[in-house]
């Protein structure tokens, strides 16, 4: 505090504003973490119950299982692969790579690059004060003759200093929240291919069963055309 009373109006000048992109960037790292959050989808629990509304209800009641569940694993790549289904293995692969790439990662890069660009800026914006400061201290050093006027400038040196600190404050957080929103993608992403391979087996493991299911009238009806 008893710095802060003594910063001139060079200071305050890069320190106000530090202060808003401060609480501008917290704000976007709590919305990115609020994403996160609500992309999340407990597969443990969401696969049984997606295989046994496939078996009940075949595909249509699959894909209206997996629009209400929460997360997107289940709302945008397995509602992907299910509508494409019909046409093959195949098929439900490239649905599921295309949901990935055009949809699922679009949202979870989603303000990474904007926190990223902040963490940068802010540290510019402290030295740029800070190198503002020293300059105009420098060039009252010049003109001034007594060592006692002269030493009375240490203080002012130190207050240049302090312009770089708000600007690292800021930015060292958002760096490391940056690093860990990029390994939770990584992870995610790793979720996503271990899904998109237990769907293609629940599908690849349901159309024989189905097909068995139709084909088991086939006897009574040969016997019956005998009688």
């Amino acid at each position: 505090m008893h710095v802060i009373r003594e910063l001139g109006p060079v200071h305050l000048m890069f320190l106000i504003p530090m202060v808003f992109v401060s609480m501008f960037a917290l704000g976007l790292v709590l919305w990115r973490l609020a994403l996160n959050m609500s992309a999340r989808t407990n597969l443990s629990t969401f696969l049984p119950q997606l295989q046994d509304r496939l078996s009940r209800e075949g595909v249509e009641g699959a894909v209206r299982f997996c629009k209400t569940q929460p997360g997107l694993i289940p709302q945008k790549l397995c509602v992907a692969g299910l509508e494409t289904s019909r046409q093959g293995l195949a098929a439900m692969r490239r649905a599921m790579v295309n949901a990935v790439e055009l949809e699922i990662l679009p949202q979870l890069n989603f303000l990474l690059p904007l926190i990223l660009a902040i963490a940068k800026i802010a540290t510019m914006l402290g030295l740029l004060g800070t190198v503002i400061s020293m300059i105009g201290t420098f060039s009252e050093l010049t003109d001034m003759k007594s060592s006692t006027e002269l030493g009375g400038k240490g203080k002012d040196i130190g207050l240049a200093l302090f312009a770089t600190a708000p600007g690292l404050l800021t930015a060292i957080p958002l760096v490391f929240s940056h690093v860990l929103f990029k390994a939770w993608n990584h992870n995610f992403e790793l979720k996503m291919k271990s899904a998109a391979q237990k769907l293609l087996l629940l599908v690849q493991a349901t159309k024989p069963a189905a097909g068995a299911a139709v084909a088991t009238p086939a006897p009574s009806a040969v016997s019956a055309a005998r009688r």
